[in-house]
């Protein structure tokens, strides 16, 4: 790594980074509302968003800073095992295409903001909206850090901030300024600021991968020679080369598999999905989403080219900015450096937003002030929203990086345990509200405690998520086990609360809810900001 600060590579950074903060700023006048002191208005732009915007959004969402840094981490770590990224993308759009338009119609029909406001209206159950809201704000907090992770990966590259000596407010200062900035035009411009500036952080890192795919295999030789560097590296760790061994394969599949139930559980994911403005935007998605899926395999690529070239790092996740450092003219590494910086602030931004409206509806309008006005929720929401942020800081400057990224794997594991409630209660009421919460309850305390249970060199506990499947004895995603345990209990507790006639709760929706779309009667093409919350 260099000691010095790389100039050029800053000032491009630093002009991206000054262009997407005024975006994010002029997004507040971006097709405003009269009235915009609503969350259906802050929270979810208005629910007008059109099939570009929703992709651009949703790509931003989920193809985070951390995906652009970490997945090719893993592969320059572990080899092929790293590849679990782009099969789990691929089995996640067959599986929102059955279960996102019908949410998206239920919410429109009512007014939901977020999940907890579904599963709370179709299972009667504020204790049940609650369990989901609680894990939903959970798992998005260190997901949150790893974005902070991934923008101060690159300022460590670019050499910015000092060295460890450095006084730690001089060595943080750059990342708390990028805080700062993401935190005013978030409180100002709401789901609208990261929508726009998508726009540019998507472009940038198709243009990235775009060149590197071609111009550094050039550079190295080839790909036959990208190829045998990292399959000679992995030969002499002990590895058995490229592919992992047979004893894995439990791992991987499991992992892909859960990853890909995971993925829209995230309130995130729902509230990109949510701003909308129609069922066939959804639909329309869902089916162009996976480009992104095409250029996930083209940066996992850049692992083995980050062995190939030589990278040493002591941190994983610093390997592909140093590549870009190392292989790219300077002002290039800076439009690349810009790619994963802008790509850590739309998912940022759009995770703290959804973090609040769970807060906001679930935790405050439910349980502390149920008749707040969609004037104070906003204001409610917009200030969670700032300290949820402040958390993520808190989590970053205070904690080991390896020990976020440990927790973003506990959230996966998590948030997975919301998917009977939400995606069952999209097809069916026959699951008893509270068989739900015993279901949910089991497969979070299994969760979490397997985790605990995993060392690794670094540390004793939530060393990662894999762990001996019980009853089979090969080694699974704990997550995917915590899941199958959650179904089980659930289904056998509905049997019993059903034989004892235990009560019901109230189901406030329709079957025609779950097919509406916009211009049906009761679903208004964008809702007037007037009756946003009203509706429960």
């Amino acid at each position: 790594m260099n000691d010095g600060v790389n100039g050029v590579a800053l000032a491009v950074f630093i002009f991206f980074f000054l262009l997407v903060t005024a975006m994010g700023f002029m997004a507040a006048r971006w097709r405003k509302a009269e009235n915009e002191h609503s969350l259906d208005e802050w929270g979810l732009g208005g629910r007008s968003f059109g099939t570009w915007v929703t992709w651009f959004l949703l790509g931003g969402d989920l193809y985070t800073a951390y995906t652009f840094v970490a997945v090719p981490a893993a592969i320059y770590a572990a080899g092929a095992a790293g590849f679990f990224a782009v099969p789990y993308t691929i089995l996640v759009y067959p599986l929102i295409f059955t279960f996102l338009p019908r949410l998206w119609s239920v919410s429109h029909k009512h007014g939901y903001v977020t999940t907890s406001d579904f599963v709370r209206g179709r299972f009667g159950s504020k204790g049940l909206s609650l369990a989901v809201a609680v894990t939903g704000i959970l798992a998005t907090m260190p997901y949150i850090a790893l974005q902070l992770v991934g923008i101060q990966a690159v300022l460590d590259v670019m050499g910015v901030g000092g060295g460890e000596d450095t006084n730690w407010f001089v060595k943080d200062l750059p990342l708390l300024i990028a805080f700062g900035v993401l935190a005013a035009y978030t409180y100002s411009s709401g789901l609208r600021a990261p929508a726009l500036i998508a726009f540019v952080k998507d472009t940038l890192i198709y243009i990235v991968i775009a060149v590197a795919i071609i111009y550094i295999p050039i550079k190295l030789g080839g790909f036959d020679e990208i190829f045998a560097s990292a399959n000679d590296k992995f030969t002499e760790a002990g590895a058995g080369g490229l592919v992992p061994a047979g004893t894995s394969q439990w791992t991987y599949a499991t992992l892909a598999l859960g990853s890909a139930l995971a993925l829209f559980m995230y309130p995130h994911s729902i509230t990109a999905t949510l701003s909308s403005r129609s069922r066939e935007v959804i639909r329309r998605n869902t089916t162009i989403l996976p480009l992104y899926s095409l250029m996930l395999g083209l940066l996992a690529l850049l692992g083995f080219m980050a062995i190939a070239a030589g990278v040493k790092v002591s941190n994983g996740q610093l390997a592909i900015p140093q590549l870009f450092e190392n292989m790219f003219p300077d002002w290039f590494a800076g439009v690349a450096f810009a790619a994963i910086g802008i790509g850590a602030l739309v998912p940022a931004a759009i995770m703290s937003i959804a973090a609040a409206n769970l807060f906001t509806r679930n935790i405050y309008k439910d349980f502390i002030k149920p008749d707040a006005t969609p004037a104070q929720e906003t204001k409610v929401s917009k200030l969670v929203s700032l300290l949820v942020k402040v958390g993520a800081l808190a989590f970053v400057l205070t904690m080991d990086k390896t020990v976020a990224i440990n927790f973003q794997l506990l959230g996966g594991i998590w948030i997975l345990q919301t998917f009977p409630a939400l995606v069952g209660g999209l097809f069916t009421r026959w699951f008893h509200r509270w068989a739900l919460i015993g279901g949910w309850a089991v497969g979070m305390v299994y969760g979490t405690a397997a985790a605990y249970g995993v060392a690794s060199p670094t540390q004793k506990h939530f060393g990662g998520s894999s762990k001996e499947i019980p009853g089979i004895g090969e080694i699974g995603y704990i997550g995917l086990t915590a899941f199958v345990l959650n179904v089980l209990v659930t289904v056998v507790l509905t049997f019993v609360f059903r034989a004892v006639k235990a009560p019901e709760g109230i189901d406030e929706t329709k079957p025609q809810d779950y097919t509406a779309d916009a211009g049906d009667p009761g679903v208004q093409v964008e809702l007037p900001p007037a009756t946003a919350g009203s509706a429960h």
